[in-house]
């Protein structure tokens, strides 16, 4: 029971009926009334996560862009917008830490704070291996490395009616809101920070706001200091509450991220290469895909991986799920496969005509229902093209996926955001 580590939040959804399980080492709540149901309300509506149990090192110093540049996959250099530009301050990018052999260590969405000050922020317990890792390629650049687990407060508020929410809590929030695009950010939690005053609750309180998040949907991560969290959630589940948002847990966003296509670190990435599978974006390809813009730790062996698996989306035909940990993937005349990596149920998608429908789609087919579909990833070995049936069985129960590209259609996460204002 010693090592099970609570949030400041834990007491709140004690209180408030979540069911509880471990995750991470931390006590998490993994849905209240119901996951089907805090999963809608993401894609229709908004939902409040609470995400203090993820970690975040801070990169100081004049060598923390080469040591970032080396670590990670994403070329800082040429990461940003339709142009590709460089990282600058206000913006962060999702990539990948690997290890000499092209394994991940652990995924990362990596913010600039300023030319010299960087914030990598990873998953729960996470924050000390990646700050290992950090100093073990350090070698001679000038870098100050400052791991932050249980130091700060973390708050994801999800879905089109987040920004309304957020503009009823904010200081200034017409400012906040100008030139923020998706994956940026205003603000620091840290009130001793010069950049403390870009974004601030009605009282005062610092924030770091950032629009981003794992579910496909638009909103944003609030990064506060540890001693306002319960006090920030409080306060936006009170201005949300004329619009229906739920406090939602950790199986609303297994399910959310899957229907997003993203994956879920040490389960879909893991010890063995990071190279064909469905987030290209994390690796810093050529604009033919034959080669990287830059040298980083792992990019030797993942050129040498012509034989790595293969990871790929499949989407079901109803909403029935197996064991993704004892399920194997075999064709249609029963030779295995592969793996499952991960199965869950995105209860916002249907079928029509072989064609996939959101609840959040336009102009859908007169008298769609829309009940659900099983969605995940396999690891197999070798490519299989869209469209391509498998079996996936776990010894108790097979169903019949398609591999497909995407999953969730119509998803809200890049729009602009005057489109919800």
């Amino acid at each position: 029971m010693s090592s099970r580590k609570h949030t400041a939040l834990y007491d709140w959804h004690a209180r408030h009926g979540a069911n509880i399980v471990e995750f991470g080492d931390y006590m998490m709540p993994v849905w209240y009334a119901s996951s089907k149901d805090e999963h809608l309300a993401v894609v229709n509506r908004a939902g409040l996560f609470d995400t203090s149990h993820m970690a975040a090192v801070r990169v100081l110093g004049p060598g923390a862009f080469d040591l970032l540049q080396w670590c990670f996959t994403r070329n800082l250099l040429a990461c940003v917008g339709k142009d590709n530009g460089p990282i600058v301050p206000g913006r962060c990018v999702y990539g990948v830490f690997l290890d000499e052999h092209g394994h991940a260590i652990d995924d990362s969405i990596v913010y600039k704070i300023a030319d010299e000050e960087y914030l990598a922020v990873v998953n729960a317990g996470m924050g000390g291996v990646i700050a290992a890792h950090l100093a073990e390629n350090r070698g001679t650049r000038d870098v100050r490395l400052v791991e932050l687990t249980d130091q700060f407060g973390k708050i994801d508020i999800q879905g089109p009616a987040s920004i309304r929410i957020m503009q009823r809590v904010l200081k200034a929030p017409e400012a906040v809101f100008e030139s923020l695009p998706y994956f940026s950010f205003k603000g620091h939690f840290d009130p001793a920070s010069p950049f403390a005053s870009g974004a601030q609750l009605l009282d005062g309180t610092p924030l770091l706001l950032s629009r981003s998040g794992y579910t496909g949907e638009v909103g944003f991560e609030i990064f506060v200091e540890g001693r306002h969290n319960v006090r920030v959630w409080e306060m936006l589940m009170e201005a949300g509450r004329d619009l229906g948002l739920p406090a939602c847990g950790l199986a609303a966003r297994d399910s959310l991220r899957t229907g997003a296509v993203l994956p879920l670190s040490h389960q879909d990435i893991g010890h063995w290469p990071f190279i064909h599978n469905p987030w290209p974006f994390a690796l810093p390809f050529d604009q033919a895909k034959t080669g990287f813009t830059k040298t980083f730790l792992g990019s030797a062996a993942l050129d040498k991986a012509v034989d790595a698996p293969h990871t790929l989306t499949f989407v079901g035909h109803d909403l029935r799920k197996i064991d993704a940990h004892a399920a194997v993937v075999r064709d249609l005349q029963g030779k295995e496969l592969g793996t499952v990596l991960t199965c869950a149920t995105d209860m916002a998608i249907g079928r029509h005509d072989g064609r996939i429908y959101s609840v959040a789609t336009p102009n859908k087919p007169e008298g769609l229902s829309i009940k659900g579909l099983s969605c995940g990833y396999v690891k197999v070995t070798g490519k299989l093209p869209p469209g391509t049936a498998v079996e996936l069985n776990d010894g108790k129960r097979s169903i019949r996926v398609n591999i497909e590209t995407d999953v969730r259609p119509d998803r809200t996460a890049r729009k602009a955001l005057k489109t919800f204002l």
